[in-house]
């Protein structure tokens, strides 16, 4: 739990990290922690909250935890999915090409001293690692939930998608422009020649036309210099 002094008065609304808190050490108590969750929780969210992150924030996080929620149904283990999602970027760097394998070594570190079983353990590592493709198995239910939660943002509105992209791009501030279009277009016409962006029904369903159609309209933008 967090902090008596981070507890709201009776009756008031928890700011938004105080409602990510107390979602971490609601999930960490529900896996089994055999410790006081609240330091790594605190950890995790000052993690998130590093300066040179412009759209991988504690935002993304809470957006990425309930897209989650919303397609736990589709899980076969929906807490492990909840986990991965915590420490998916919880190391971020973007000059780093390291990242998902330093954020998966966080959360084995981590998760093993808060007392979990080193089977789930060993899930939430694999999850983490997956989101460098996006790309699971056949079958890997928990995968196509994490992957399909951390790709919803492609299937925003076309004002949230612009934001989305505008702040991928000053996150790679330090990367010149000509580059940066050729990377970004690079990356957005593998995303469109995909068979499928979403594997769960329910993101299909809500996500897929959208998404293709933001990421075939910056594709345009990129190539034609605006």
């Amino acid at each position: 739990m967090p902090s008596p002094e981070a507890v709201p008065p009776s009756g008031a609304v928890p700011s938004p990290a105080e409602a990510l808190a107390e979602r971490w050490s609601a999930l960490l108590r529900r896996c089994g922690a055999t410790v006081d969750p609240e330091p790594y929780g605190r950890e995790l969210l000052t993690r998130w909250a590093e300066p040179q992150r412009r759209y991988h924030t504690t935002d993304h996080l809470r957006a990425v935890l309930d897209h989650v929620d919303a397609l736990a149904g589709h899980a076969d283990d929906p807490d492990a999915v909840r986990l991965a999602a915590w420490f998916h970027d919880a190391v971020y760097r973007p000059d780093r090409s390291e990242n998902e394998e330093r954020s998966a070594a966080l959360a084995v570190r981590a998760l093993t001293e808060a007392g979990l079983p080193a089977d789930r353990v060993e899930r939430v590592a694999r999850l983490v690692r997956l989101t460098v493709s996006h790309r699971p198995e056949p079958g890997d239910r928990d995968g196509e939930v994490l992957c399909d939660a951390d790709l919803a943002v492609l299937g925003g509105e076309p004002g949230a998608y612009a934001a989305y992209a505008a702040a991928v791009r000053e996150e790679y501030a330090f990367v010149p422009e000509p580059d940066f279009r050729a990377g970004r277009a690079a990356v957005l016409r593998q995303l469109l020649a995909l068979p499928a962006l979403y594997r769960t029904r329910t993101a299909r369903e809500r996500f897929d036309a959208l998404a293709r159609t933001n990421l075939a309209a910056e594709l345009e933008r990129l190539e034609d210099g605006r």
